[in-house]
């Protein structure tokens, strides 16, 4: 579905945009940046459209990969998204949901160890789970899907207002020999491969 916004940004932005104008009036340049903040909102929060490959686990989201880590005997792989970056995130692969998780907590810096505790959202697949992570701004995580929904790859499956990181859990079955990004990467959400399917 092509949309030019994430839901619920015009709640961020409208407020920001219609004040703008009488503080033009009463003082230029805090309208000014006012309406620069309205607009700044509107770009966070732009959803273009994406074509997915036809195989393999694609980012869930645009920005860096800053982790690649072993959890037992299976892999993440956690992508940081900066503020330039398109906040909206993608289903890694085709699936149906198991459940969706919300477990409360901090707000860290998304790239900090210390956000292994911020409040986040569980997105589990019969095989694999991906994590979206608030940061230090993100104080909202907006899910698109639920439980026994089907999803396709590079299907949205949700984003992070003014935040920050989402990791995929990846099946046992996915070894470091499958990964196609390295640590540092920049990667777009739906369209960069990050592991082949063995």
């Amino acid at each position: 579905m092509s949309r030019w916004f994430a839901p619920g940004t015009w709640w961020y932005a409208l407020p920001l945009l219609l004040v703008a104008g009488p503080l033009m009036l009463l003082a230029p340049s805090v309208g000014a940046g006012t309406a620069l903040a309205g607009l700044a909102v509107l770009y966070f929060h732009r959803d273009p459209d994406r074509e997915s490959p036809d195989a393999g686990y694609v980012s869930p989201a645009d920005g860096t990969v800053s982790v690649i880590r072993e959890e037992g005997d299976r892999l993440r792989v956690g992508v940081f998204m900066n503020l330039h970056h398109v906040h909206v995130n993608r289903a890694p692969a085709p699936g149906e949901i198991r459940e969706t998780t919300h477990e409360p907590g901090a707000h860290r810096p998304a790239f900090s160890k210390e956000s292994d505790r911020n409040e986040r959202l569980h997105v589990d697949f019969p095989d694999y789970r991906v994590t979206l992570i608030a940061g230090a701004f993100a104080r909202r995580i907006h899910p698109y899907v639920e439980g026994s929904e089907s999803v396709d790859r590079g299907e949205r499956i949700g984003h992070i207002s003014f935040g920050s990181r989402v990791d995929v859990l990846f099946p046992p079955s996915v070894t470091h020999a499958d990964l196609r990004v390295e640590r540092g990467e920049s990667v777009r959400a739906g369209e960069t491969v990050l592991a082949t399917e063995p």
